[in-house]
């Protein structure tokens, strides 16, 4: 998939200017997010941490496309939300345990993904998300008419089922224990990524796309292996989320869910390593208490938006990292 540069980064860490390792002060964050989900189910709704867990994933997964592979999708519910009913039906009518009806929803979004990537990346800018935007209305359209997916009715009554055929997913704190770890795994992986010699040269393709390609990286085929890792853990993210909720629905491939995990995305910090977590908890924190005020919340998230892209531009998790002078 790479020329012969691509055993070697291109960029290294570089040290904070206090000469802590970002690496190990990122690994303190990790572990500090591994103790706060265990934590939060003493006093939080389980129900509520599951769907800010799907959606965390769901935005970092957006995040590694966008912030550091510098492609702009406005389609990336069709992955979430076509796992999600692949998922919901494997379950249903297939009567697959859910690990396997969740590798079901994530190997159909990674197909998707392959597929979709392919045309899409053949266009650069604006172009690109326009043609991302108009499969993914594909896939709504097709989710519309399609009978297994049950029409504007969706696939409802899902059954969570037992784990490897052992673990009841029935009680919801079991569940959430199931959603912390594949949102810690997910995370992690997406991390590695990052970090890796394939992140660097994503990077560099983000900053320079020329100058990448005349270091004889195939730039193409970096894009698309980004697009289906993207697709692919979005598709992990609405498999759990279908299992979770026991519902599949027209919602979660509405063009409307490709603007929120934009939106996911720049509130919490765009190119940043956590920041997708905390963008997805302010919005789903914001439908959730602000419910009572109906369409308004639209609105409100909106001026939140707003209010974001004016003051810190970076987003939250852009701006603390500005000062603290670390890498978040």
């Amino acid at each position: 998939m790479a020329a012969a540069h691509d055993a070697t980064p291109i960029a290294a860490a570089r040290p904070a200017p206090d000469g802590v390792d970002p690496k190990a002060f990122h690994r303190r964050i990790m572990i500090g997010i591994v103790v706060l989900l265990a934590l939060l189910p003493l006093g939080v709704y389980p129900i509520f941490l599951m769907k800010v867990l799907c959606f965390a994933l769901f935005a970092l997964a957006f995040n590694l496309l966008l912030g550091f592979g510098g492609l702009l999708s406005f389609g990336h519910a069709a992955y979430f939300g076509m796992a999600g009913y692949v998922s919901a039906y494997a379950a249903k009518a297939w009567g697959l345990t859910p690990e396997l009806a969740i590798a079901s929803g994530t190997l159909a979004a990674m197909a998707l993904g392959l597929a979709f990537g392919a045309l899409a990346i053949r266009r650069q800018g604006i172009y690109f998300a326009m043609i991302t935007l108009a499969l993914a209305q594909m896939v709504y359209f097709f989710s519309l008419q399609a009978k297994f997916t049950g029409g504007e009715d969706g696939i409802q009554g899902v059954p969570r089922g037992r784990l490897f055929g052992l673990i009841d997913l029935s009680d919801d704190r079991v569940l959430y224990a199931v959603v912390a770890v594949i949102f810690t795994a997910g995370m992690l992986l997406i991390y590695r990524v990052i970090h890796s010699p394939f992140g660097q040269v994503l990077k560099a393709i983000r900053e320079n796309e020329p100058r990448a390609i005349s270091l004889g990286y195939r730039v193409n085929r970096y894009k698309l292996a980004v697009f289906v890792i993207s697709a692919t853990l979005a598709g992990v993210a609405g498999s759990t989320k279908a299992i979770v909720f026991q519902l599949a629905s027209l919602t979660d491939v509405h063009w409307s869910m490709s603007g929120e995990v934009v939106l996911m995305t720049l509130v919490g910090g765009m190119g940043t390593v956590f920041g997708p977590i905390v963008g997805a908890f302010v919005m789903i924190a914001m439908e959730s208490y602000l419910a009572p005020f109906g369409a308004w919340v639209t609105i409100i998230q909106g001026c939140v938006f707003v209010v974001c892209v004016l003051t810190f531009r970076d987003g939250i998790v852009g701006m603390l990292g500005r000062i603290i002078r670390r890498p978040l």
